[in-house]
């Protein structure tokens, strides 16, 4: 998990170094036309191409539109935000999969689960600096947004898991992204300069193997013990936003960030079964 988190992190920088250029919508074409080589190859690999057309197009088109609006959203947000801040209210993604998971897979979840994601949106509050004009960012809400997409398609791929490989889940997400934004993004494209394909193959490289990290890492190990090691992504943000942007998190963030984790590793260790999902 360790790893894997690592990877991401790596990940969003090119997305973030990327977004200053592009269309957000253009960065995330290039996040799944990238990457699609390498999974094609690996499910190659793995022998899963039979009956990859044999799967639940509804969800997968929802998925599809959701990780359009995911990555999007993520990928405007990191244009104006330092990544520890982005993460921070990111975190708040596990709280959202929980309520979800009761109005939509009527799952039970208790009072005392109620209470921590009342307390993990407080922490989102704290992040999003309540002092009067900057309380409530335009970037800040891309990034809540994207987390309510990355929530909802966490239980979409609840539901597929029961009938569809995780290797077609993964293959079908990334196809529906590359043609959607495509489409969304044609008249905005900008070409590609030749100093951002270096960049480009690190998106698709620390993509791929951020998710065969995490995939590894819930197959191997208790959700309980594994997940909370997520939330090292803080770290790797704080590390990052100062090696490349001599930027650190205020006190607003860390603090919110420190509520939103506790709230987090709370409802992780409270839940029987973890969502995987496509990190952003």
């Amino acid at each position: 998990m360790l790893t894997a988190v690592a990877m991401f992190s790596l990940m969003d920088t090119a997305m973030k170094v990327l977004s200053a250029t592009y269309p957000a919508m253009q960065v995330t074409a290039l996040r799944s036309l990238s990457s699609l080589p390498l999974v094609c190859a690996y499910i190659g690999y793995r022998g899963k191409f039979g009956g990859i057309f044999n799967i639940r197009w509804p969800l997968q088109l929802l998925r599809g539109v959701l990780g359009i609006g995911m990555l999007t959203s993520f990928a405007y947000a990191l244009k104006f935000l330092p990544l520890a801040d982005t993460y921070a209210i990111f975190f708040i993604a596990p709280a959202l999969i929980t309520a979800l998971s009761v109005f939509i897979l009527k799952e039970k979840v208790d009072g005392r689960q109620w209470g921590a994601i009342i307390v993990g949106l407080i922490g989102v509050l704290v992040v999003l600096r309540p002092e009067g004009t900057s309380f409530i960012s335009v970037a800040g809400l891309a990034v809540l947004g994207s987390a309510a997409c990355y929530a909802v398609s966490a239980i979409a791929s609840r539901i597929l898991s029961r009938t569809d490989a995780n290797e077609h889940i993964m293959f079908w997400l990334l196809v529906m992204m590359a043609i959607g934004s495509l489409i969304f993004v044609q008249d905005q494209w900008v070409p590609i300069r030749r100093q951002d394909w270096l960049v480009i193959v690190a998106l698709a490289v620390t993509g791929f193997l951020g998710q065969l990290a995490i995939t590894v890492a819930f197959s191997r190990g208790k959700a309980s013990t594994v997940a909370p090691f997520e939330y090292s992504a803080l770290a790797w943000g704080v590390a990052i936003d100062w090696l490349l942007w001599k930027t650190l998190p205020d006190a607003y963030t860390l603090v919110g960030a420190a509520i939103i984790i506790a709230s987090g590793i709370y409802l992780v260790r409270r839940e029987a079964v973890h969502a995987e999902a496509e990190h952003p």
